[in-house]
């Protein structure tokens, strides 16, 4: 079906969809040239700015045909560009990219030969990615292997960066006028950083020049098109590319066309300064562009019509980027294109007044006409917000392609508030990724890597041997058989717990220090807030707010796991510990009577059952108390959030069977969602399960559940859906969102592929075309509870 508001976006959008996913190694090339002719001459945070500035001086320039908003990632829609200095892709590392059958990347033979010849012999030794092999300890390179975590740095940048308003404010003319202010003010004479911060702040400089000049070329190029085009119309817009080029980003936005390409010129600078996980993204979209909008449309420069259009022209844009190419562990953990720029729309204005806008209701209504994958789309709620509005987010989010997620601003707020940032900050803030809170423009909140709760209690029942992977990972914690008590039981696995955090830690104190010297990214310092004021990299510390975050997974797994062990070795005795262990070690094969009553006739959380839910609430008490306010190598602390990606396929590979009855090597739970299957009491149990986390001390939680269409159609289901966000989000729940299907289309979707090329579900805290999933994903979305409201 073709979408967008008119023939130029149905065009547009349709070259988005239909491009082939490719490498574009030319910023590996050129980044490479740049290193080779600066490096050794000047400071590291200079040599990455003016390789970053030779890159926008050199790189080749895309005006696709028809748009209206300018830049690519690459040399066309769906390039992906490499970034050597972090992950030197291996030639069979550029074979498997361009021949596996999801998530590819072609890749032409000249570049592989550009990969071998000049890309591989400079970075090979020099690369982020061989630093961190080379730096991290024996035990942290066990645990990474076998999968009890997985490492967010590896292969990318450090990311979850949010734009907050500064650039709508101020040109980067006037934010480089600021750099050479605060160099013009540094202490030499008492600052023993005085000499390190010069270094960082010139670099600042020089990317801002970079910017700059990624937009002349824009403007001449725009011109020489125009000088060219033989449609009036088209070359008039062409003229208007080249003022806005003229105006942004050397200076700050007049009007709200000249606001969207401003982002999207930043957008672009961050994303290939360095591949940051996850991208970039414009935040509060509507609460920044309100102003442009409503000062054209008073003066009659501007209509909804074309808001609307521009609007789309930014969407295609987003969905032009792929994720960077991944290989290994990290394709596991995030198998998609998506990049996870999150767009938050709705909430709480900074002054505390509903922020539910003209322009939200805009958003609103351009991803329901785009459905695309790119950008995730979320709509904040607060207690002010209308229900029109809300209303409104629930009619697009039941037509069953996985947008808008809804989060609670109120839990936003509070979880900033938690953390340490002003109320000020915070009401700017949202989320971002898939979940993850943060104070937009101020704060590096840094997702880290993924921990497998539940494999830990695998190994605390076997010692700390890990059957699967043939080594003895933890520590001895002793044999459970000779447990007196569920206590016994739960102590053994807080030294086993307290003791992969620590390694995981470690290493990434370790990474963070690497990043910093190595890796600083002086255009994405110069939009977050007080890195220049600090003369302070982004990677060390600069920001107003810094935060690390581990991401717990497989909370319904380990929870009932926990309850099976308890329910029925400790309180009921219905069987013995070393019956289970045999039953776990044979995968439940000739164990049927075991196998039915962990699965059947044990409490399971999800259902409002108190037995189950207060071992939820202990086992999240202590992970979160073990990692909660450890100190990073910046300056700030540590947190927890609750999301998988796609991490809770992988993690499932790795383990044997569970004590509640899960299969060896299937998924764990997703998210902070109950075991598939084991949620029999309808929505409202679930939500009321899920509210007995303490949300508001995490970074966030990530809830989906699953309905058919018949459930929520019609006035009543819409109502009833509506009713359903506002209840959880009373109870403090941080995040919800739904797969309105029913499970034949997925199954018949599964068998038959061509014919749903377009079927969009949602996975996590994303969307994904379900032919780009893996079986074992389209299994567990598939097995998911069909939940009803009667």
């Amino acid at each position: 079906m073709e979408r967008g508001i008119n023939e130029r976006i149905k065009k547009l959008r349709k070259q988005s969809m239909e491009a082939v996913p490719h490498i574009d190694i030319e910023r590996a090339r050129l980044f490479t040239e740049a290193y080779k002719k600066y490096e050794g001459s000047v400071s590291i945070p200079e040599l990455r700015a003016l390789s970053f500035k030779y890159y926008m001086e050199n790189r080749t320039l895309c005006i696709n045909e028809g748009e209206l908003i300018v830049g690519e990632k690459g040399d066309s829609p769906q390039a992906a560009p490499t970034f050597p200095e972090l992950c030197c892709h291996t030639l069979e590392d550029m074979d498997v990219m361009d021949s596996r059958e999801i998530i590819f990347f072609k890749v032409k033979d000249e570049d592989k030969k550009i990969q071998e010849d000049e890309i591989i012999p400079f970075w090979e030794k020099r690369s982020i990615r061989n630093k961190i092999i080379n730096s991290v300890t024996p035990q942290w390179r066990q645990c990474y292997e076998s999968g009890i975590f997985t490492e967010f740095m590896e292969q990318r940048g450090p990311g979850h960066t949010v734009g907050g308003d500064v650039f709508y404010k101020k040109g980067f003319l006037t934010l480089k006028e600021e750099a050479q202010a605060a160099i013009d003010k540094l202490d030499f004479f008492n600052d023993s950083e005085a000499l390190t911060k010069k270094h960082q702040l010139e670099a600042m400089k020089i990317a801002c020049d970079a910017i700059i000049i990624y937009a002349q070329r824009y403007k001449e190029y725009a011109i020489e098109l125009a000088e060219k085009e033989q449609n009036s119309p088209r070359k008039e817009e062409l003229m208007t590319i080249a003022e806005n080029c003229s105006v942004v980003p050397a200076n700050p936005p007049q009007n709200y066309y000249q606001a969207i390409q401003m982002y999207w010129f930043v957008h672009i600078g961050v994303t290939t300064e360095l591949n940051p996980w996850d991208a970039f993204s414009p935040g509060r979209l509507d609460q920044h562009l309100y102003p442009f909008y409503k000062n054209d449309t008073t003066n009659g420069a501007l209509d909804d019509e074309k808001a609307l259009e521009l609007l789309e022209c930014l969407w295609v844009k987003f969905n032009n980027q792929p994720a960077p190419p991944k290989v290994g562990i990290t394709l596991k953990e995030s198998s998609t294109y998506t990049d996870f720029a999150n767009i938050n729309t709705g909430g709480i204005a900074p002054d505390g007044s509903d922020g539910v806008n003209d322009v939200s209701y805009l958003i609103l209504d351009c991803m329901d006409e785009m459905q695309l994958l790119q950008p995730s789309s979320n709509v904040q709620i607060s207690r002010k917000t209308p229900n029109a509005f809300l209303k409104r987010a629930c009619d697009i989010s039941r037509k069953g392609w996985g947008q808008p997620a809804f989060y609670n601003t109120e839990a936003i707020i509070q979880e900033l508030l938690n953390a340490g940032k002003t109320l000020e900050d915070a009401r700017k803030g949202g989320t971002s990724g898939c979940v993850e809170t943060g104070a937009y423009g101020n704060e590096a909140y840094i997702l880290t890597g993924y921990l497998n709760l539940p494999k830990i209690v695998e190994l605390t029942l076997m010692n700390g041997y890990d059957k699967v992977s043939n080594q003895q990972l933890g520590p001895k914690t002793g044999d459970p058989r000779d447990f007196k008590s569920y206590e016994d039981f739960f102590d053994a696995y807080k030294t086993q717990l307290e003791y992969f955090v620590d390694i995981k830690v470690k290493g990434n104190n370790i990474i963070e220090k690497i990043y910093a010297e190595y890796m600083p990214v002086p255009f994405l310092s110069v939009v977050t807030n007080d890195c220049i004021s600090r003369g302070k990299d982004y990677n060390s510390g600069g920001a107003r707010y810094n935060t690390n975050y581990i991401q717990g997974v497989g909370i319904g797994t380990i929870t009932d796991s926990l309850s099976a062990i308890k329910y029925n070795v400790y309180d009921k005795q219905k069987f013995s510990m070393d019956e289970l262990l045999k039953a776990m070690e044979n995968n439940f094969q000739g164990y049927e009577e075991i196998h039915n009553m962990v699965i059947n006739k044990t409490p399971k959380y999800g259902n409002d059952d108190d037995y189950a839910d207060e071992i939820m609430q202990s086992v999240f008490k202590l992970y979160h108390d073990t990692v909660t306010d450890r100190p990073n190598m910046k300056g700030g602390k540590y947190r927890i959030n609750m999301l998988p990606t796609t991490c809770h396929v992988y993690f499932g590979e790795v383990m044997m069977a569970s004590p509640n009855g899960r299969l060896a090597h299937k998924p764990v739970s997703e998210g902070i969602s109950p075991e598939k299957g084991a949620d029999t009491k309808g929505p409202t149990a679930v939500i009321k399960s899920c509210s007995k986390m303490d949300h508001l001390s995490t970074g966030g939680t990530l809830l989906n559940q699953k309905f058919t269409p018949s459930v929520v159609k019609g006035d009543n289901g819409l109502e009833q859906m509506a009713n359903l966000v506002r209840t959880y989000f009373n109870m403090d729940g941080h995040h919800i969102q739904f797969n309105v299907i029913d499970t034949q289309t997925l199954i018949d979707a599964q068998n038959n592929p061509d014919d749903y090329k377009d079927l969009i579900v949602r996975v996590a805290g994303y969307s994904d075309h379900f032919h780009n999933l893996s079986k074992e994903l389209q299994d567990e979305i598939i097995g998911r509870t069909e939940q009803t409201f009667n």
